[in-house]
């Protein structure tokens, strides 16, 4: 019989991250990378900050950048998310399928800009979201619809480079 991290590391279905592994994830890192298709059909991605609140993942950018065209063009987007850069230990990932929505109007900019900026940059938040209030920048929205993957190395003996479980 095999064993995962020991003698096998093909099946790693039962090291996909927990539903409290997933949420100490995606609140404890600030960035992910937002894949989206190009005009031409190919995939892209481009690494970007969060906010994630009201059950959504908040993003801003340029209106003019391929990313927001791309999702103006096609909703369907994913966003991964790892611990790469975090204190959390061991390698850790999920990838999410979410629907956009690119949001241009004021209502929804008054509230996200100060909360953003409170989330990334606490110790002057209101120069951030002074920055941030341009013309020309939207709020997207990604509303999650499926975990696609996820992994959980500290489930794995020897946190999944072989050995023994701790």
């Amino acid at each position: 019989m095999s064993r995962v991290g020991i003698d096998d590391n093909e099946n790693l279905s039962s090291v996909r991250a927990s539903m409290e592994g997933r949420s100490e994830l995606i609140a404890t890192q600030t960035e992910c990378t937002f894949a989206f298709t190009t005009e031409a059909g190919w995939p892209a991605g481009v690494v970007m900050s969060y906010l994630f609140t009201r059950d959504r993942f908040w993003l801003t950018a340029a209106a003019s950048r391929a990313h927001v065209r791309g999702a103006v063009r096609d909703p369907r987007v994913s966003l991964v998310i790892s611990n790469a850069g975090t204190s959390l230990p061991g390698r850790r990932m999920v990838s999410i399928r979410g629907k956009a929505t690119v949001h241009d109007d004021a209502s929804v900019k008054t509230w996200f800009y100060p909360e953003f900026s409170r989330h990334l940059a606490p110790g002057d938040p209101d120069a951030f979201a002074r920055l941030l209030d341009s013309p020309e920048r939207v709020v997207l929205e990604v509303e999650p619809v499926r975990i696609a993957v996820s992994h959980d190395s500290t489930k794995m003996p020897g946190d999944g480079r072989g050995g023994q479980l701790r």
